[in-house]
């Protein structure tokens, strides 16, 4: 069985470092890995309207954002294919088909959706689209047989969703589907990165968010703003490390050698830690330190980010040609899906035929 990739971002705003460290960082790896045969990486700009639908300009502008910030983390076209969902059709009719294997019920039990539901006050009104959205992210795995999902922790029940919806199909219609696998980030503080402000989650609406195209500027004041241990007061208090924003971006982003350009005076982050929580080491010195690890990561991406914003029309036709292959592909399963469940009227040269003997007895 060929080894082969799914996975994307809505499109609803830049991708933040919190998205890089998640899967960008890790799709690039995998993509030069050469383990794979195929990686298709997806504008979930369809999956955005469900609940941005009376805001389509929003999508629509972010289209091209998203993909300047693919290629600039080094995501290759030659390598990987990049498109947009809602130009794929497949899609959606996979989606209808699949709507018949699963249950209101099992909808509303999966975490994912009861917490995404809850952030976005749906409680009272839930669209559809939203409500469903299990089903269609099943379709965009299975209509590229996907064995492998990189993704967050959380979309763990979304994954384990697609999987009992190939079972289902395979169980009714015969062995059809592929059955994905999720692949997690390697570095434990890369699975769910806080925001700046220490809030469980890295949010454009909450504000908190360092961009992978912020200037180094942004970037700077940012990472001095940045919430630490309140109770660390003086610079001679002992500080928590645990919850401590700065040293979990550090466990994130800092390497050994980092310490011999940056800080000297350390030889790695646990000495770093050990220092900080018996105390006589400043918040300053610390951010200081974060500031020149995620300028010497961002600055790479943010030079790749400007020359391809020299050639717009360049990036559209990446993605044009994007979408090309990966309706060829979603097509091929989709006629599998079709010959399984006995639609395919016109194909079956076997049923006509014997449609045709019916009723000339």
């Amino acid at each position: 069985m060929k080894k082969i990739i799914l996975t994307g971002d809505r499109p609803t705003g830049r991708l933040h470092i919190g998205h890089y460290v998640g899967s960008l960082k890790r799709r690039v790896e995998l993509q030069n890995s050469g383990i794979y045969d195929k990686i298709f990486i997806m504008i979930a700009d369809a999956q955005a309207l469900t609940d941005n639908a009376d805001c389509p300009e929003k999508v629509r502008q972010n289209i091209i954002e998203v993909a300047l910030d693919y290629l600039s983390c080094g995501l290759d076209p030659e390598k990987s294919v990049l498109f947009i969902q809602s130009q794929i059709a497949e899609l959606c009719e996979l989606s209808f088909y699949y709507m018949n294997l699963v249950t209101v019920a099992r909808l509303q039990r999966n975490p994912t959706v009861k917490s995404e539901i809850q952030m976005r006050n749906f409680e009272a009104s839930i669209p559809v689209g939203f409500f469903t959205y299990p089903i269609s992210q099943a379709s965009d795995i299975t209509a590229f047989k996907a064995t492998t999902v990189p993704v967050g922790e959380d979309q763990e029940p979304m994954i384990e969703q697609t999987r009992e919806i190939v079972r289902k199909f395979n169980a009714v219609y015969g062995e059809t589907l592929v059955e994905p696998e999720i692949l997690l980030p390697d570095n434990e503080a890369c699975l769910r990165l806080p925001g700046t402000d220490g809030k469980a989650k890295m949010s454009k609406s909450l504000n908190n968010c360092i961009y992978l195209s912020d200037t180094p500027e942004d970037v700077r004041k940012k990472v001095m703003g940045m919430y630490t241990d309140p109770d660390h007061v003086r610079v001679e208090d002992p500080g928590k490390v645990e919850g401590n924003t700065v040293f979990t971006y550090l466990d994130a982003f800092s390497k050994q050698e980092h310490f011999a350009r940056y800080l000297p005076d350390y030889a790695s982050l646990d000495e770093l830690k050990a220092h900080y929580k018996r105390g006589g080491l400043g918040d300053v010195k610390v951010k200081k330190f974060l500031n020149a690890v995620l300028q010497e990561e961002l600055e790479p991406i943010r030079n790749r980010r400007k020359e391809y914003e020299k050639d717009i029309a360049g990036v559209y036709h990446i993605l044009q040609e994007g979408c090309r292959k990966a309706q060829e592909a979603a097509g091929e399963t989709l006629d599998e899906v079709r010959k399984a469940m006995k639609i395919n009227y016109f194909d079956d040269m076997d049923l006509i035929n014997e449609q045709i003997k019916r009723f000339q007895q």
